[in-house]
């Protein structure tokens, strides 16, 4: 059993003030593994504390000190690649190949934003000002359960950059992993209070942080719902947001597009991180036309998409993380039935021959129409909804009718014609003929799926504020 009972504050692993406790499970068998204690408010507030002690000299370190720092954090989190990898598989439960490009990511984050500020400029001249781009003060980072310390190093690294400090509240549910990954942080030497991680409940820890006079600024990764709530707190004293949310993301195979390459690339984009992911592409747009081929190739290619345990490495779908998140899951699955959609593929309950863990049919529902729940609101698992469309002006409506714009996909034999269709796409980032991600391209969404960008400059600059002397 994995017992964790320290939170981290100013440099050191010290007992928290809070004493309530929360359990920990592996999906995979639904065995608790462990039990992790929880901050509380005051712990938040030596967090922030620590925080703004560290802010005054560190946001006056030169660019090449934080250079320096994001260099050793890199070498600190790549030395635990394995570790990293054995606490998700056993604390989340997600398939090889995810894991395979979280651990090795989460140090490769630090690289990254070390070359991007290498070529910052931080002073401009601009018409009779001196322009200066300052670190904005406290920054407070509050990250999900889906790939947990990938969005901890990936907020950390920006912060770091541009020179302001930083409390980190995880997901309690990913307390093993945090463990390790506050390990890999502290072994790289970074002077105290320069980052603080306490682990605690949203409705605690999170409010006590979002709502602290001394912190400004806020980046979020979550749900819309929750967003939305911190957004209202935050305006009461202007904080600064970032919010990376929720997503309904569209894949537009258009009608030249090679399916028998496509196919896979696009159930790889539906059941990314077992379909618990804000990017997963989980509205498949198909014509008209092909729809019978794209039904059948649909079904027959969705077999290899296997659900199981992650130590299988030829599993292609995880377990859930909970038996809340099952339950969610089974609940959609029904409603689409209720809604007339037809299943391609899967269904409820758990895959043949699974009789424990939170697991979930690998699922396509076709003819589903765009007014129906399921192709509206995020599942957060492996459903697909296939929804046809009459020609390239309609699957750019369909496309674009939704709350949500943080990713899409276009899918053609033709790049010069999918790039047209992509720039018509109300989304943050548009992925053409799955073209590979780039850690230097600003991530983010429109619409309801966020404020603000990660990533490269963009993401460096959410952490800064110009500031002009004009003489």
């Amino acid at each position: 059993m994995h017992i964790i009972d320290r939170t981290y504050i100013d440099g050191k692993f010290i007992e928290p003030h809070g004493d309530e406790w929360a359990p920990l499970f592996n999906p995979a068998t639904e065995e608790q593994i462990g039990s992790v204690r929880l901050a509380d408010a005051q712990d938040a507030d030596r967090a922030v504390a620590a925080a703004k002690r560290a802010f005054s000299t560190f946001s006056n370190t030169a660019k090449e000190e934080r250079i320096d720092m994001l260099n050793r954090l890199h070498a600190a989190v790549l030395a635990r690649t394995d570790d990293l990898a054995c606490a998700m598989r056993e604390e989340y439960g997600a398939p090889s190949n995810f894991i395979g490009f979280s651990a090795p990511r989460a140090g490769m984050v630090f690289l990254e934003m070390a070359r991007t500020l290498k070529d910052y400029e931080f002073r401009r001249r601009m018409g009779s000002a001196d322009v200066e781009m300052r670190p904005s003060g406290v920054a407070v980072a509050i990250t999900p359960w889906n790939s947990n310390y990938s969005f901890i190093c990936g907020k950390l690294s920006a912060a770091i950059a541009a020179g302001a400090t930083m409390v980190i509240k995880p997901s309690e549910m990913s307390a093993l992993q945090t463990q390790v990954i506050t390990e890999c942080l502290h072994a790289a030497g970074l002077p105290s209070g320069i980052f603080n991680i306490v682990t605690g409940y949203g409705n605690v820890v999170g409010a006590a942080l979002t709502t602290h006079r001394d912190v400004s600024k806020i980046t979020f990764t979550g749900s819309t719902a929750t967003g939305r709530r911190i957004v209202q707190t935050a305006a009461a004293t202007m904080k600064r947001v970032t919010m990376e949310l929720g997503g309904k993301c569209p894949t537009v195979i258009l009608d030249d597009a090679d399916l028998e390459v496509v196919i896979p690339q696009v159930l790889a984009a539906g059941f990314r991180n077992s379909g618990q992911a804000c990017i997963a592409g989980t509205r498949i747009l198909a014509p008209e036309s092909r729809l019978n081929e794209i039904e059948e190739r649909l079904s027959h290619t969705v077999k290899e998409f296997r659900a199981g345990y992650p130590a299988d490495d030829q599993v292609q779908v995880g377990p859930m993380v909970s038996q809340k998140q099952w339950d969610r899951v089974q609940s959609y699955i029904r409603l689409g039935q209720e809604e007339g959609a037809r299943l391609l593929a899967g269904g409820e309950g758990r895959p043949e021959g699974l009789h424990r863990g939170w697991f979930v049919k690998p699922t396509i529902f076709t003819g589903v129409r765009n007014d129906m729940r399921i192709a509206r609101e995020e599942i957060f698992g492996p459903v697909l909804s296939l929804i046809p469309y009459r020609d390239e002006e309609d699957a750019i409506a369909i496309a674009n009718d939704t709350d949500y714009g943080l990713q899409a996909h276009v899918f053609s034999s033709d790049v010069e014609r999918a790039k047209r269709v992509a720039n018509q796409i109300e989304a943050g980032r548009v992925f053409i003929n799955d073209a590979p991600h780039d850690p230097l391209a600003p991530f983010g969404g429109f619409k309801q799926s966020g404020i603000g960008r990660e990533f490269g400059v963009f993401g460096l600059e959410a952490f800064l504020e110009p500031r002009a002397v004009l003489s």
